[in-house]
Parts: C-alpha cells; sequence; structure tokens
C-alpha cells in the first residue's frame, strides 16, 4: 500500500509502442505523480547517442525551480550522458525493455558486421552501472544481460572492469510488465468458429521469426486442414517478403491482414482467433501473447526466451521444433484446449496488481537511497 504520494519524472527517448504503452499505463494506474519526458519513437540509434542531450535540455527546464523525487528512464538513454549535463541529486532507475548485447542480429540490419556496432551495447552496459537500480521485464532477460556481459568486456584488451558485472547484478530486478486487461472487456464476443481462425499479432520483423510462422501455415495448408487467418501488427515502410508472399499464399484464408489502427479493431480480433502459434527469436517478456491468451487465444509456444517463465504452469503449450509445432496445431483444431488451463498464468501481470508493487518498490527505492543502502 502505497503510504507517500512521489513526483516521479519518467524519461524515455524512444516513445512508441512497448515503451509508450508501459510509460502511459503506469501513469494512468500509479497513485504516485508521473510526469513524461520523451522523444519519438524513430531513428533508434540517433536516440541511443543524441536523446540524452535533448532530453537533459529539456530535465535542466522542466526542474529548474523543483526535483522529483525520483527518475525513471529505459534501456534506450545513455545515463552516464544524460547525468553529465544535469544536476541529479535523486535516485535513478532505468527500465530495461531489451537490451543491444543479446538482440538477435537481423541481415536487414545497416551494420554489416554481424553482432553489430558494440557502441549500444556499450550504452547498455554503462547506464546499468550508473543506475541506482536496474528493472528487467523478466528473469530470462536479467540472466541473459548478465551472462552477455561477461562475454561482451571479455573482447576488449585490458581494463575490461570485469567486477562491475556483479555491481550491476547486485542492484537489478525483475519486475514484470503490467497489462490493462480491463480495455479488452468492452469488446468481447461470444461466438464459435466453424473453422478456426490462427493469429499473428506481433511486430512485423525479423526477430519474429514470420518465416516459420508461415512454413507451418502452408503445411497445414498442404495437408487440407482448415484455418482462416489474421495478421496485424505495426508494419513498417518496407514489407518483409514473408508477409509479401503470405498475401498470395493465404488469399483465401485471410480475414484480415494489416496494422489496426484502432483498439478496438485489434481487441475484436483477438477475441475473434483460437490459436496463437509464436514462433520468435527474441522476446523479452511478450505483451502481444499475454493480450492474446486474456481474450481466449490459446498460444503454441517455443521452449525458448521468456515464455517458459510466463506461463511455467501450463507445460502443454511448449513445442520444441517445428514438428512438434504443426502437431500441436493440428491437435487444437481436433480438440480445442480451454483457456481456463492458462489463463490463470497471467492474472499476475494486471496493472492493478503490478502498479502497487511498483509504487511500493519506489517508495523503499528512495529510503535506500537516502540512507546510502543498496537499492535492494
Amino acid at each position: 500500500m502505497v503510504n507517500k504520494r512521489l513526483n516521479i519524472c519518467i524519461i524515455e527517448p524512444f516513445y512508441s509502442g512497448s515503451h509508450k504503452q508501459w510509460c502511459e499505463e503506469y501513469q494512468k494506474h500509479s497513485g504516485h505523480k508521473i510526469e513524461i519526458l520523451s522523444l519519438k519513437g524513430i531513428y533508434w540509434k540517433w536516440r541511443m547517442h543524441g536523446g540524452a542531450l535533448t532530453l537533459a535540455k529539456r530535465f535542466n527546464n522542466l526542474f529548474r525551480d523543483k526535483s522529483p523525487n525520483l527518475i525513471i528512464t529505459s534501456d534506450m538513454l545513455n545515463l552516464p550522458v544524460f547525468c553529465s549535463f544535469t544536476n541529479i541529486k535523486c535516485p535513478i532507475i532505468t527500465f530495461f525493455h531489451e537490451n543491444q548485447l543479446t538482440y538477435p542480429w537481423s541481415t536487414k540490419d545497416r551494420d554489416k558486421i554481424k553482432g553489430r556496432d558494440h557502441h549500444y551495447g556499450f550504452i547498455n552496459y554503462t547506464t546499468a552501472l550508473k543506475s541506482d537500480l536496474n528493472l528487467f521485464n523478466s528473469k530470462f532477460h536479467l540472466d541473459s544481460f548478465i551472462k552477455a556481459l561477461k562475454v561482451f568486456l571479455n573482447q576488449f584488451p585490458d581494463n575490461k572492469n570485469e567486477s562491475s558485472i556483479k555491481q550491476i547484478e547486485a542492484k537489478s530486478l525483475v519486475t514484470y510488465l503490467g497489462i490493462d486487461y480491463n480495455k479488452f472487456d468492452k469488446y468481447k464476443l461470444k461466438q464459435k468458429n466453424n473453422i478456426p481462425i490462427i493469429l499473428w499479432n506481433h511486430r512485423w520483423e525479423y526477430d519474429k521469426n514470420p518465416k516459420s510462422f508461415f512454413n507451418c501455415l502452408e503445411r497445414l495448408k498442404k495437408n487440407n486442414i482448415k484455418f482462416n487467418l489474421v495478421i496485424v501488427g505495426e508494419e513498417f515502410n518496407t514489407e518483409m517478403p514473408e508477409f509479401t508472399e503470405a498475401r498470395k499464399t493465404f488469399k483465401n484464408e485471410i480475414l484480415h491482414i494489416g496494422y489496426c489502427k484502432s483498439f478496438e479493431d485489434y481487441a475484436k480480433w483477438l477475441w475473434k482467433s483460437d490459436i496463437l502459434p509464436v514462433t520468435s527469436i527474441q522476446d523479452f517478456f511478450g505483451i502481444s501473447i499475454v493480450e492474446a491468451a486474456y481474450c481466449n487465444v490459446t498460444p503454441i509456444l517455443p521452449k525458448r526466451l521468456s515464455y517458459i517463465e510466463l506461463f511455467r504452469n501450463a507445460p502443454s503449450l511448449f513445442y520444441k521444433d517445428e514438428d512438434e509445432l504443426y502437431n500441436k496445431i493440428t491437435n487444437f483444431i481436433n480438440k480445442p484446449m480451454t483457456s481456463k488451463y492458462y489463463k490463470n498464468c497471467i492474472e499476475k501481470f494486471a496493472w492493478g496488481k503490478i502498479a502497487n508493487k511498483y509504487d511500493n518498490l519506489f517508495i523503499q527505492t528512495i529510503k535506500n537511497f537516502t540512507q546510502n543502502k543498496n537499492p535492494i
């Protein structure tokens, strides 16, 4: 229970997608007063390099005659640069939505060398070191980041500062994302599909592995297994060839393809759908999966990433390879799974529960900071 109302400043250099959603929904559900300083969610590499200077100027103007009790920023901020242009006297928390040490490299990345430029990983490293407290959106994310740091620092010729890894680990916690389930309820549909609807509701990007997703669907089609298809999610300027090809291959199955212009459309498509085969090779949490599961869509998940952690009480949802994914989809079509089996896994992510945990954690962080104690 919150016993003090804090003035919190959230600083977000990449105000888009899950970053924006986290800021706005925590602001809505928190018992604290929250101001958001942000930059538009484009040019992510430039945001990581130049965003700190721009946001430092805005911060100084906004807090010229006052100071927040707490600053929360994301992994997209170069925190040491930001601090060098401000006079911060309150604790700073960094929320890691993702990190550039373990994010998979894409063949379409402008960085030609596989593994990408180390600048961005180093920004994440020094930000975690400078921050008073680091929050990660899953245990998988925290563990993989700490493990990657050991490899990352070891590549340098000398003065590797390996002891700093223990410093970072000592001030890092897992704090799951909150999901606003209530906003889906008003669009709930009561229907039973004669032909099951398979859903894709992720970004149209390499790390979500659309190739494996559509390969499995092609196999279903070749074996005359009937299904319909809904493809939503954030698109970008240049469409991936997998989606262009899917428009042709599944033209008779597709009920909808493209970005939903309103939340109402998105929510209704989720409630209409039945199965969510997930093939991602990167996911530090899985907001789109949890949202679909709330709307009674059965997720079929790979035994990797954060998914085992989120749905640990529903082991039959998981597959180990593409053959098992195919078999689980066909089994579901023949005998649908009740949503009661997996929905109890996601109750803990409701914003009402998560925001209260955040609020109390942040009060304790300030107490520890003023007493010069470890932040956790």
